[in-house]
Formats: C-alpha cells, structure tokens, sequence
C-alpha cells in the first residue's frame, strides 16, 4: 500500500490506496455506496443530489438504498440531461448479512439467503458488491464463513468505506480483494447530504452504461477516500435528522 497522498481538490485527510496521480481534468469519481430519503435511516432529499455530486466532483452516483430501489430509480428520472450518471443499486438485507446489487431493475426483497440474493441480482444481469464486509461492529455485515463459499459471485470489493469503524478494516477488505484477483470500489455510504462524496474511485473520463463499463472503470482507477470516525458521523446524522425534521414539510 502507497504512503497517503492529499487530493488537491480537498482535505487533507484524505488518501489513496492505490495507483498514480493522474491529470485530474481527464478523470472522473465514481461514488458506489450511497444513501437517500428512501432509505429508513436516511433524509437526503433527491433533489439535492445533483448540486452535491458537481460540487464534490462525482460524476458516477450508485444510489444504494437499504432494501429500496425507487429513489434510485426516481433520480434517475431528475439526472437526465444533467451530466450526472445514476446507477440503480439496493443494500439488500439477506438473512446472512448485507451485500449491495448494482444495474438492478427491480428491488429485491430482504431476508433471502445470501446465495438467494446473489441469484436475484445475476437474474437482472447486475454486479454483487461486497460492502464493509470485514468491519466486526457492522452489524449488518455478511457473516465471514458465508463470504468464503460464496467468494466466487463477489463482482466487486468496497475497500474504502467512509463510515467504516476503523480504517484498519478498509486495509483488510483490499488485501482480501487483491486475494481474490477482485476491482476495488470506494462509498461514501452517505446517510446525509454533507457525507456525499466523501469516498470515490478517481478513473479516467469514459461513459458507464453497463456493468462492463464499470468494471473496466474500477480496473483502471484509484480507490480514494475521507474517512470520518463513527461517533462524529452518528452525531451528525442525529443532528441532520433533527434539522430537516424541523425545515422540511410533512409528507
């Protein structure tokens, strides 16, 4: 693993995991883990994400909300012209733990088995993200013995997480994705709209419009990222639940 190097476009706490500096007016960011208002644990309006994504620099949004596939799907509808490209993807609770579908075309339900998901996602033609697999205060993480059978159907390997309890966790989910010869993702796993674009793979400029386009993007890429300690990160989404419960309208 390279010594951390700064982003110039933003604070320096940030860090690369691997490859070379590129020229960033020939790159793109690609965010693959990020949560909406469809989401039960998230309030960020839809609306909001195209300002955010250009302000951050993400050119690639997976929307990946918790067993929910119809705020992706909406903003898609709202991207549209925008520049912004929006992947349809869902963090699917099965009854083993989490893994996140990308491409999907419809919502998958939550409680099936790990090998039941996987099916699910391949049946729609999507890609089977492993997220902050490796993190043991995850609750929600796919239980290890379960990962080692199914290693095999794992598209990608989220190796950076923002909201990871300890970025040890991140180090051991890329040599685990280097083992198993794996493209490596980044996901801000954002709950609020501040958190969005706080991790990204940095890949030059092509068009994603299908899941070969996005493997060969995450091959040639820099998995990036902002990590946040998750006692600050609770506490800024307690605070943005309360400031949005009290500026936005009932519905």
């Amino acid at each position: 693993m390279q010594a951390p190097r700064p982003d110039p476009a933003e604070a320096p706490r940030e860090v690369a995991q691997s490859g070379a500096t590129p020229t960033l007016a020939e790159m793109m960011r690609i965010d693959l883990h990020c949560h909406s208002e469809a989401s039960h644990d998230s309030r960020t309006p839809l609306s909001s994400f195209v300002q955010r994504c250009k302000t951050r620099g993400i050119s690639v949004q997976a929307i990946t909300d918790h067993n929910q596939v119809w705020g992706a799907k909406k903003l898609q509808e709202i991207c549209q012209g925008t520049g912004l490209t929006v992947i349809v993807g869902e963090e699917i609770s099965s009854s083993e733990g989490e893994l996140i579908g990308l491409f999907l075309e419809e919502k998958i339900p939550a409680g099936l088995s790990a090998k039941e998901t996987i099916a699910h996602i391949k049946a729609q033609g999507g890609l089977v993200l492993l997220p902050h697999g490796f993190d043991p205060l995850k609750r929600w993480r796919l239980r290890p013995q379960v990962l080692e059978h199914l290693s095999s159907h794992i598209d990608i390997v989220e190796t950076f997480n923002a909201r990871i309890s300890r970025p040890h966790w991140n180090r051991v989910a890329m040599r685990w994705a280097d083992q198993h010869q794996l493209p490596q993702s980044a996901g801000s796993d954002a709950h609020t709209l501040a958190q969005v674009g706080d991790a990204w793979v940095q890949t030059p400029q092509r068009p994603i419009n299908g899941p070969e386009d996005l493997l060969e993007a995450l091959r040639a890429g820099t998995v990036m990222g902002r990590w946040t300690h998750p006692v600050v990160a609770f506490a800024y989404k307690i605070w943005d639940f309360a400031h949005r419960a009290t500026t936005l309208p009932p519905t």
